[in-house]
């Protein structure tokens, strides 16, 4: 013991320092791959938990990435770790596939990120809201009409003021002003409300003997739990969508955790498919798509996160929620182009579904009536199973298909339908049936030009053509959004009323069956026609239930809808998706015309297609005629494997824009001058995009080809590394390039 008023020895009070903490980063931005921050004292942040983390001046949200830090790096230089969010990390297997995603399609990983988080907004949890219910109504309470029309809207379930006024029909104050003179009674209400749990056992519809086999093997595939693909190749009409909605029902008796994700190609397939995963279960599916509103977004994505929202459907970006148990994943209509993403992170929906069930160890069910090439050669290789259901469900049968030889049948001048389809539809019409004229052109021309200088409109600064609208009387331009109204006068010669469509689009269409028909009932079924899913649910709730004709369409209506009057379905252009050379253009176009054709008598009712053809010697042309549609896929599947074409090599795009030519030319010289030589390798390129100059950029493409044996990842990072590209020039790489623009 030391003696009174002596000196304490320092060592007996000394501490060690003992080292923070140190966490890595990663942030939803493009550039870096994540920072090392330290903990502060009290604070635990494992691997997928949101934190702030200052950047430079600002501070930003990101999350605690599972991988060492820098131990080189002195503490002194690491900024601490702002705050740590009280929300739902992420899982591991979430944080796994963005990694992956990253590195398939070259891309920061911060930039998937960002897929997963959205805008960080949702973290946090919103305000609770007060909502309304009947209360014991006092004797003195004053009663008006408007306050009746509220007290008969109210139910055991809390409505805020907005809601019970739009109910009623009255005004905000009248809610308010009722709840004030003690008639309702305020309760705190959660603005998020968790989605409703779906019950499994709930019975579904009946299936057929060949259904109930399909459905068999999938929800064995299900009980295994651990990963499979699984493809349900079955005729339009034959029941898929039933059979799957088995195997979404054992996944979810699995546990109670359990959640599916089901990916629709289309917004306007969401809306009748909700309705149908409601009856089959007895609880709302929660729906992901671009026009959900902001509210509803941060609804179902801090559900999703807390593992309270056990069904989602959703278009190809609900692939990125942040799952908790994520155990099933339907991509419906495979085949669709739709599921590419063309902008930001661009990726295939279809494989990632796929790369997500790997590496969670889950199936994935690709679904089609016409497969993609790529799904039906991993089917032939053994990579994926297979359930066939070859006929339609119930007393439907496949409907017969016939060419129109347009050389032989041509319409009338200045006419588009010929005189077989328009017969067609007088035969259908007086038997009170259901027509579907298909042109997938959205418009009323598609090229607009003067008659008397040949000038041809296009958008300013870019080679693409304005399309002619008539119904709005405006040209607009499909790529770049501009829209102008149609001028009187041609603007390079100045001659009046000069300016004609050229070619017909779905308006132009619809204007001609309306002077053939002036007693139908026609409408439109197009992007350009309908605003919001509102409109797209009104118009196919009118199809549905017989109160159109004739429903003029573009490819909107071939995905998915059942018109059970529908007997007789007309392409006028059947040649369409056949110029221009594009790798997938047989492919496609036989995809489309093939599931456009499959609305045609889906109920008792026998159904009819006609395709309006130029070149009917076509093969695409031809298969269709003939319903041949595996002889059409072993012919191009032979023809890609003898050109290393996917699925039996590789492609990836490289595309260069800025907007001065000469600079982008000689960094595209530049690049073509280090191509790798390599065996199994081919680059091909420097060449003018088809759309060279886009929003007053130049566009070059390069166009890399490898053999499956070569990981075409590496070999693009190992080429673009040799050549620094100027920061005034954007460059694109596009892993499994869909099209070619």
């Amino acid at each position: 013991m030391a003696e009174r008023g002596a000196q304490p020895d320092p060592q007996l009070f000394a501490t060690e320092e003992v080292p923070k903490e140190r966490v890595h980063v990663l942030l939803p931005m493009p550039v870096g791959d994540g920072y090392d921050y330290v903990l502060t004292a009290g604070m635990t942040a494992p691997p997928g938990s949101f934190v702030i983390v200052p950047l430079g001046p600002r501070e930003m949200v990101g999350v605690v990435w599972p991988e060492p830090t820098d131990p080189d790096l002195p503490e002194r230089k690491l900024k601490p770790v702002s705050e740590v969010i009280d929300a739902p990390p992420l899982s591991a297997d979430v944080m796994a596939f963005v990694d992956w995603v990253a590195n398939y399609t070259i891309s920061p990983r911060g930039t998937v990120l960002r897929l997963v988080m959205r805008s960080g907004q949702q973290l946090s949890p919103p305000k609770p809201q007060t909502g309304y219910i009947r209360a014991e109504v006092p004797d003195s309470l004053r009663m008006t009409s408007a306050r009746e029309k509220v007290l008969d809207m109210t139910s055991e379930t809390p409505l805020t003021a907005a809601e019970l006024a739009r109910e009623a029909g009255v005004s905000d104050g009248v809610v308010r002003g009722l709840a004030e003179a003690g008639g309702l009674q305020a309760i705190e209400i959660d603005p998020d409300p968790p989605f409703g749990a779906p019950d499994p056992d709930r019975k579904g519809r009946a299936l057929s003997p060949l259904q109930a086999e399909a459905a068999e093997h999938l929800t064995a595939a299900v009980r295994e739990e651990r990963y499979s693909a699984w493809v349900i190749d079955g005729v339009t009409g034959s029941g898929k969508t039933e059979v799957y909605l088995e195997a979404i029902a054992e996944t979810l008796r699995l546990r109670p955790s359990t959640q599916i994700c089901i990916l629709l190609p289309e917004i306007a397939l969401t809306l009748p498919f909700l309705k149908r995963i409601e009856e089959r279960f007895g609880a709302a599916a929660a729906h992901w798509h671009s026009d959900v509103s902001s509210a509803e977004r941060r609804r179902v994505w801090r559900r999703v996160a807390e593992g309270q929202a056990r069904l989602v459907v959703g278009a190809r970006s609900a692939l990125f929620l942040p799952y908790t148990d994520l155990a099933l994943i339907v991509v419906d209509e495979e085949h669709e182009a739709a599921y590419k993403q063309h902008d930001g992170v661009l990726y295939q929906g279809r494989d990632m579904a796929v790369a997500r069930g790997a590496l969670g160890n889950f199936p994935v069910l690709l679904v089609s009536a016409t497969p993609s090439l790529e799904t039906l050669a991993n089917v032939e290789e053994g990579r994926y199973g297979l359930v066939s259901l070859p006929s339609r469900f119930g007393p439907a049968t496949l409907p017969d298909t016939d060419i129109v030889d347009m050389r032989a049948h041509p319409p009338e001048k200045g006419r588009w339908l010929s005189p077989k389809v328009i017969e067609a539809v007088n035969e259908t019409l007086g038997r009170q049936e259901q027509v579907l004229l298909y042109l997938n052109r959205r418009g009323y021309a598609p090229v607009t030009l003067c008659r008397k200088c040949g000038e041809r409109m296009t958008a300013p600064h870019s080679d693409t053509w304005l399309v002619e609208h008539r119904y709005s009387n405006r040209l607009v331009c499909h790529h770049t959004g501009y829209s102008i109204p149609k001028p009187d006068h041609c603007p390079h010669c100045g001659a009046a009323d000069s300016l004609t469509p050229c070619g017909p689009g779905v308006e132009r269409i619809a204007e001609e069956a309306k002077e053939t028909w002036p007693d139908a009932k026609i409408e439109i079924l197009s992007s350009d026609m309908l605003m919001g899913p509102g409109a797209a649910k009104s118009l196919l709730k009118r199809m549905t239930e017989g109160e159109i004709d004739i429903l003029v369409a573009t490819q909107a209506a071939a995905k998915g809808h059942n018109f059970p009057n529908l007997t007789l379905v007309a392409a006028v252009d059947a040649d369409l998706g056949l110029a221009g050379g594009d790798l997938r253009a047989a492919e496609r176009t036989f995809q489309t015309l093939s599931q456009v054709s499959g609305r045609a008598g889906r109920a008792a009712k026998k159904g009819r297609v006609l395709l309006q053809s130029y070149q009917p010697e076509n093969p695409v042309i031809a298969a269709l005629a003939r319903g041949d549609r595996d002889g059409f896929a072993e012919a191009e599947l032979e023809g890609r494997a003898a050109l290393g074409f996917p699925p039996y090599g590789r492609l990836a795009a490289v595309i260069l824009s800025g907007e001065n030519e000469q600079k982008l030319n000689e960094v595209a010289r530049a690049l073509a001058g280090v191509v790798p030589h390599a065996e199994g390798v081919e680059v091909w390129g420097p060449a003018p995009a088809p759309l060279y100059r886009l929003r007053g950029t130049y566009r070059l493409r390069f166009l890399v080809k490898t053999t499956r044996r070569v990981s075409i990842q590496s070999v693009l990072d190992e080429w673009l590394s040799r050549i620094k590209i100027p920061a005034s020039i954007r460059k694109t790489v596009d892993v499994d390039p869909y099209t070619f623009t």
